[in-house]
């Protein structure tokens, strides 16, 4: 039977990110994706100065009764971008509404080059990590999971043992595999570390030497979506990069506000029916 799984994220009207790149992504790998917006922003609130935020909080409650009601659920839920006061709306949403042995993929979208985005307060971290405990999936880049384990975050310059150190961390809050993105050894390589709790292995492309916007939420969403179509998660892993990089490369030097994903789904499918 076709999985569905949900995602709980903000609607950036434009930006290419969040759920106006999960919902095509994850729908792109042949997986029934069910949204649920925690906030509605005219833009993101990367390099934009007059963005508006509707706080969808209120509806969330009344969506899961909804749906309780209806008697529906969900195989996966794939949580990114939301507030502090939507972490129990969300557990809540969690219980009542997904099948038994549902998977729970957790991107704690909330920092990045060692500083919280706009509007999250210092006490955010520890409010968030009450949605990561015992997360099937966890996928924070290295400034998230410095904060998570309530550590300053180092820009550069992590060794091998540093890494796995926050690792191992992690999966004392009971997360069970844990994605870690921004990982780098190499000043030409940049890539990620995947652990199951009991072992590390690394997946490493060639640095591109650009910042985009939104690559994490691309990131996310091609490793949610091949998660759910069957790919082991270090292959999901793998091929989420593989994809970032395609979007990275096709978007013109001009395009700042975010990656043309668009032009890297048909590669993402033609690898989703392929299984690599």
């Amino acid at each position: 039977m076709d999985k569905r799984l949900l995602t709980i994220q903000d609607v950036s009207c434009f930006g290419q990110c969040s759920l106006t790149v999960a919902l095509p992504v994850i729908s792109a790998c042949g997986v029934e994706t069910v949204i649920l917006p925690s906030a509605v922003l005219s833009t993101h609130t990367g390099g934009f100065q007059h963005y508006t935020f509707r706080d969808l909080t209120a509806d969330m409650a009344k969506i899961r009764e909804s749906w309780q009601k209806e008697n529906l659920h969900f195989d996966a839920a794939y949580t990114g971008y939301v507030c502090a006061d939507q972490i129990d709306p969300i557990l809540e949403i969690i219980q009542n509404c997904t099948t038994s042995g549902a998977i729970r993929i957790v991107d704690p979208v909330m920092a990045d080059n060692g500083k919280l985005y706009p509007g999250f307060d210092a006490d955010f971290p520890q409010k968030m990590k009450r949605l990561c405990v015992n997360a099937d999936y966890l996928l924070p880049n290295l400034t998230e999971a410095a904060f998570l384990l309530g550590k300053e975050p180092k820009l550069t310059g992590y060794t091998r043992e540093e890494i796995e150190t926050i690792i191992a961390e992690l999966h004392t809050i009971g997360v069970k595999n844990v994605i870690l993105t921004g990982v780098s050894f190499d000043a030409d390589k940049l890539g990620v570390a995947v652990s199951d709790g009991k072992t590390i292995r690394y997946d490493f492309n060639d640095k591109i030497d650009r910042a985009s916007h939104g690559t994490g939420d691309v990131y996310a969403s091609v490793f949610a979506g091949a998660l759910m179509r069957g790919f082991p998660a270090f292959n999901a892993a793998a091929l989420a990069a593989d994809i970032v990089c395609s979007a990275i490369r096709a978007t013109p030097a001009d395009h700042w506000y975010g990656v043309c994903f668009e032009k890297a789904i048909p590669e993402l499918v033609q690898r989703i029916e392929s299984g690599k």
